[in-house]
């Protein structure tokens, strides 16, 4: 094996060696010595078994220490570029604070309680605070995952909105220089005081996630956020870096509401806390993605004949939409005509109505992702992502997903995770690589 025991620890492995009883198609295996190893599945935690004399590398981040709570309320007292939050709000009427969703890591319901205090000693009330979730387009949250995302004692203080992207329930404020129309929720642009928090991680679509991210798209409309993403036929990003034009498009928004004050994490896959940023818009994210990168960009220096990849668990695989990030992480360490064993719960299906219709509704797949190729289409996008990976790569999905939607997708169904293990084990000429994180394992190149 080509796991040290510090990786076999960081990645929550089991005891290195395991005599295991196999039966079956896997009797090549018997009286074998295997590592087992655990990777997360939705919210819970599978078992897979791999022979201990059999060559596997490990790709996975290099995570620093994690802090206490305490962190958050310093970076509040000691904000980056600007005064300290309880000195902003002070004299305004009302705040809006923005909130990520349940596909994100964000530990909002750790960052609204020091915000809340923040604003009552600004002398903003509670019944003057609308904490907002910056949906963008996705759906809209329950009552009871409002409640998680907030914390109940928090959700009973202050009202707590799904945001809307209906073009009727959001205001017109100006137009990017690159034609984007931003258009914002009514509340984020009557707001006295506005604070945005998130997480901070590489992007695929505009380099880094967290910042300026939560206002647009995460309180545009629908319109918005379709034109924004559309630039994508345009430009590409590289995970990572934010200096590119579809970021600065997201950041010229920030021209057009009174100057919001960030609170922004980093946190791994247990969103436990490694870094937290506040003040300043660009200047306290541009901190928090210079740690993010130490952390989630994986320098790349070989590819692999095949590659099995969890995304990490809930909630990077709650649904495909989002486990199609994996997904692409994965095919970037994957050689042409490799293959790639996913392992996600899509335990919501698709995630998009757009991409559930791309895949059910179109007989002709051909004629379908050419359209896609002249015209952006948000949620169908995803479809046109996996085509260009099912171009050079074999995917393998081990999910809740029935098997005949897998392959209307493009993929293989795998019915037992151990079968489909032993066999690739089996292939004693194959290079392969395991990714216990996928969602947050970005590749660098050398």
């Amino acid at each position: 094996m080509l796991l040290s025991h510090w990786e076999l620890r960081r990645v929550n492995f089991q005891p290195p060696t395991v005599k295991l009883a196999v039966s079956g198609k896997n009797k090549c295996w018997k009286d074998a010595i295997f590592v087992k190893l655990q990777l997360c599945y939705g919210t819970e935690q599978l078992n897979i078994f791999w022979p201990e004399d059999r060559p596997l590398r490990l790709i996975t981040p290099a995570l620093p220490d994690p802090l206490p709570d305490e962190a958050i309320h310093n970076a509040l007292r000691s904000p980056t570029g600007c005064l300290p939050l309880r000195q902003l709000a002070a004299g305004k009427r009302s705040a809006v604070i923005l909130i990520s969703d349940g596909t994100r890591l964000s530990p909002s319901e750790r960052l609204l309680p020091p915000l809340l205090e923040e604003l009552s000693a600004a002398g903003i009330p509670d019944d003057a605070v609308t904490v907002l979730v910056a949906l963008g387009t996705h759906r809209q949250q329950s009552e009871s995952e409002l409640r998680r995302l907030t914390g109940d004692d928090v959700y009973e203080r202050v009202r707590v909105l799904n945001h809307s992207s209906n073009t009727e329930d959001c205001v017109h404020v100006g137009t990017t220089s690159r034609g984007t129309p931003i258009e914002l929720n009514r509340a984020v642009v009557e707001a006295g005081m506005l604070i945005i928090t998130g997480n901070i991680e590489p992007h695929l679509l505009v380099g880094s996630s967290g910042g300026v991210k939560a206002l647009m798209p995460g309180a545009a409309s629908r319109r918005c956020i379709e034109r924004h993403h559309a630039l994508s036929k345009s430009y590409k990003a590289e995970p990572g870096c934010v200096d590119n034009p579809l970021h600065r498009d997201l950041e010229e928004a920030l021209r057009f509401v009174p100057a919001p004050f960030l609170l922004n994490t980093v946190v791994d896959m247990e969103r436990r806390l490694l870094g937290v940023f506040a003040g300043d818009v660009a200047l306290a994210h541009t901190a928090g993605v210079k740690l993010a990168n130490s952390a989630f960009l994986v320098r790349r220096s070989r590819l692999y004949d095949a590659v099995i990849v969890s995304a990490g668990g809930y909630p990077k695989d709650a649904q495909l939409y989002q486990a199609v990030k994996t997904l692409t992480n994965a095919a970037a360490f994957v050689k042409k005509g490799g293959r790639i064993l996913l392992v996600a719960r899509c335990q919501e299906l698709y995630g998009h109505p757009k991409f559930a219709e791309a895949v059910e509704d179109h007989p002709d797949r051909k004629k379908l992702l050419q359209e896609l190729s002249k015209r952006f289409v948000l949620g169908a996008h995803k479809l046109e992502q996996i085509h260009t990976i099912l171009q050079e790569k074999q995917v393998f999905l081990y999910s809740d997903v029935p098997a005949p939607l897998v392959e209307l997708i493009g993929f293989k169904p795998v019915a037992s995770l151990e079968e489909t293990i032993a066999g690739w084990a089996s292939d004693a000429d194959a290079d392969i690589a395991f990714m216990p994180y996928g969602g947050l394992t970005f590749s660098k190149t050398e």
